[in-house]
């Protein structure tokens, strides 16, 4: 597996989650530089892709591969809340990679996401969602995607250990 798709809306507490698959040693962190670090309250580390991104949230393999400085056989874990309107079409072009979905109810999520910092935060830029109605908005959009793909896929959701309003479904090639 070269590569692992995450997903979850803002607020969903998967940028703590990222941190931790990350901090096991089993990935490709080579993408982390002072300029793609936001620890605050969000722990954002490492490229986010998306719009008003660094890198857009395209399924190209040198778009994806751009940010890493390593070549290395560690897995990448490409973050994203646009991967959760296109997990069709990843799971198509990639295959033999895993995607993981977070959740968190959109009210949690949102007001989560504004007592870390909403728009004031210094990484990812947030500007494309313009104010809390339109970040709403597009929180509901995300999470009723990565519901619908879970069912669709008959995932298992887990609770996340830490926070008991956040679940985790996985789908790894077989």
């Amino acid at each position: 597996m070269n590569r692992i798709f995450l997903t979850g809306v803002p607020g969903s507490r998967w940028s703590g989650i990222a941190q931790e698959l990350e901090n096991e040693g089993n990935y490709d962190i080579s993408d982390r530089t002072p300029e793609r670090s936001y620890t605050d309250k969000g722990n954002h580390v490492g490229v986010y892709f998306g719009k008003g991104m660094e890198f857009p949230a395209m399924l190209d393999t040198k778009n994806l591969d751009l940010p890493y400085e390593k070549k290395g056989k560690k897995p990448k874990l490409h973050k994203s809340h646009e991967w959760s309107l296109m997990l069709s079409t990843i799971n198509y072009f990639y295959p033999k990679d895993g995607i993981i979905l977070i959740y968190r109810p959109n009210e949690a999520a949102l007001a989560w996401w504004l007592e870390a910092g909403g728009f004031n935060i210094a990484y990812p830029n947030y500007d494309y969602y313009k104010d809390e109605q339109t970040m709403a908005k597009h929180i509901a959009i995300q999470n009723e995607a990565i519901l619908k793909f879970a069912h669709k896929h008959k995932l298992k959701w887990k609770h996340h250990h830490k926070h008991y309003d956040v679940l985790i479904a996985k789908k790894f090639p077989k």
